[in-house]
């Protein structure tokens, strides 16, 4: 894609790819998901997540956006999945994190929130195709890993036709 460059000073006008920062709060045997009260994807299930702010790391961002999603408290958080999406100019960066004391609440951005466990997950009413592909990696490395820090990086490029690309 050209950049937009003005003909007289060639100043570059940037536009760069928005950053969505999560975290993939685990409690036990289950995960933290959050039923979104706004707008994409209006009433399905997502991890706590969002646009990363500025002046915050990606960790920060995916701990800020636990917590006011799901008023949950992360521990431990590590980068899990990183998703390229370069056809809607977004990059989401995923962590894995523990969920303090188990508690979670619900916030003005959730309509609901649970923890599940795998054969609970309402996976015909996932909002987005990274959180499904997070949700596949972590329970098939979750049969192979004891610890959750034992857990590898993912790293995928999800397109419109939804295919993988390793890199």
């Amino acid at each position: 894609m050209p950049r937009l460059v003005c003909p007289n000073c060639h100043y570059i006008h940037y536009e760069n790819p928005k950053v969505i920062c999560g975290s993939l709060v685990v409690h036990e045997d289950r995960v933290l998901l959050c039923r979104r009260a706004i707008e994409p994807q209006y009433g399905l299930w997502t991890i706590p997540a969002g646009f990363m702010e500025n002046g915050e790391t990606m960790a920060e961002g995916a701990a800020r956006e636990s917590y006011e999603e799901a008023d949950a408290i992360v521990l431990n958080p590590h980068l899990y999945c990183i998703y390229d999406l370069p056809d809607i100019g977004q990059i989401y960066s995923i962590y894995l994190a523990d969920l303090k004391d188990g508690a979670y609440g619900i916030g003005s951005e959730s309509l609901d929130c649970a923890l599940f466990s795998e054969e609970d997950i309402p996976w015909d009413t996932l909002a987005f195709e990274a959180i499904r592909r997070t949700l596949k990696s972590y329970f098939a490395d979750r049969k192979q890993f004891d610890e959750l820090s034992d857990f590898p990086i993912h790293q995928d490029k999800i397109g419109k036709d939804l295919s993988i690309k390793r890199y």
